[in-house]
């Protein structure tokens, strides 16, 4: 008996207007501290570090909530809810906030992208077919959650292509999501307190990354090109 695939088309406007709901309750939350932080200076930093500190975990579980979701929508970005995640709970706790909602959102759409009919241009791309083709695989998914360029959802689908048990995968987007999580908090933090060394400081190490992924494409395609002319 085939199995029957989810609509992967409602499945993504289901999530937009979830991430769209629970948005409106991150605004209304911490709309206080968003007016403050549009009229920042250094009179309100006292008084807004307070006001953030008063949140409990339900505020915080509706940042991570965010997070997983707009992580695992395609085409989605959730830099900014992560940047504003280490902008107010610091570096440490941002990163915890930022990390454990890649993770839930890559598990998720792990969870079910066998049970969705991928379009053919997702099946075809380059990227994916490079993934699939390393001699270390699970190397190769590791370093591809790290680099913000490629799409989680190709990661995700080269792991489900290739197998990969769910301890592998675990300890994969845990170290893949790590740098990321923490570059995005550590920019948020350095955007409230001002300091532009940290800020240049994490503008290269995403151009860092990114320059990477170029670099191991660079090396992909001369490999391609050498295997056909043999």
């Amino acid at each position: 008996m085939k199995e029957r695939k989810l609509n992967k088309t409602w499945l993504i406007v289901g999530a937009i207007i979830l991430a769209v709901i629970i948005l409106y309750f991150i605004y209304r939350t911490y709309k206080p501290e968003i007016d403050l932080l549009l009229d920042f200076n250094a009179h309100n930093k006292a008084k807004l570090l307070h006001m953030i500190r008063s949140h409990g975990f339900t505020d915080i579980f509706l940042l991570i909530a965010l997070i997983g979701i707009l992580n695992a929508i395609p085409g989605m970005s959730n830099s900014v809810v992560c940047i504003f995640a280490g902008l107010c709970y610091g570096p440490i706790v941002g990163f915890l906030i930022n990390w454990v909602g890649n993770i839930l959102g890559n598990s998720t759409v792990m969870s079910i992208i066998r049970k969705i009919n991928l379009s053919k241009r997702v099946k075809k791309n380059k990227i994916l077919h490079y993934l699939l083709q390393q001699e270390h695989p699970l190397i190769a998914l590791t370093i591809g959650f790290m680099i913000p360029v490629i799409p989680s959802v190709l990661v995700n689908y080269a792991g489900a292509r290739l197998n990969v048990s769910r301890k592998h995968y675990l300890a994969m987007v845990t170290v893949g999501m790590a740098p990321t999580s923490f570059l995005y908090a550590f920019g948020g933090d350095a955007i409230f307190k001002g300091n532009i060394r940290r800020l240049i400081g994490v503008a290269i190490a995403i151009l860092i990354l990114i320059g990477c992924y170029l670099l191991v494409r660079k090396i992909w395609q001369n490999h391609e090109e050498k295997a056909a002319i043999k």
